[in-house]
């Protein structure tokens, strides 16, 4: 089972450099993959929700779900699996940016994306598609630039999204009503 997912991973890595890529938009690609580098664009994304009274519930819930979802993610899972780059195995693979030093598995950048993302999606109301919309857009593009670049396996991506989108869930269902609560209590006083 494992190496039928390997072989499926390797494979389809190898079908968009030889058939996805398009010279013209790797600039484009690596731009948006570096977005989120060390997952700081949606740290800073969240924080500055935060910071405004207006977003502030939101920006707490998605900082929450990203500090969740990278204890998950980057400290336990990545060091548990240990799953190397695929430049250490596929010898053809063009990397269209320096490579993490990092194990591969699950993507780090696919999983913070997703982590605030989602927790948009889940916390916000439809008056805010203009932000929660946009946001989950960046994260698909995030995710799929990690495959297009090179630096993962797709189902690197796959887990790393799910961790973010689930993880959020369940962040945002604990700390929800206990939020409000206390933010109640704050405006009474």
């Amino acid at each position: 089972m494992i190496s039928t997912l390997q072989l499926i991973d390797d494979r389809i890595l190898m079908f968009v450099q030889e058939q996805v890529r398009i010279t013209i938009l790797n600039p484009l690609v690596i731009f948006i993959s570096h977005l989120g580098d060390a997952g700081l664009f949606w740290i800073a994304f969240a924080l500055l929700l935060a910071l405004i009274p207006k977003t502030r519930k939101y920006g707490v819930l998605a900082l929450s779900s990203l500090l969740f979802c990278f204890l998950i993610n980057n400290v336990a899972l990545k060091n548990l699996v240990a799953r190397p780059r695929p430049y250490t195995r596929l010898p053809d693979l063009v990397m269209l940016m320096k490579c993490p030093s990092d194990y591969s598995f699950p993507s780090g950048h696919s999983c913070a994306s997703f982590a605030v993302a989602s927790s948009l999606l889940w916390t916000m109301d439809k008056r805010w598609n203009k932000l929660r919309i946009p946001a989950v857009v960046l994260a698909a593009l995030i995710a799929l630039s990690r495959i297009y670049v090179g630096v993962h396996y797709p189902t690197d991506v796959l887990v790393g999204t799910l961790i973010g989108i689930f993880g959020s869930l369940l962040i945002c269902r604990l700390l929800d009503k206990p939020y409000d609560r206390l933010a109640h209590k704050q405006q009474r006083r």
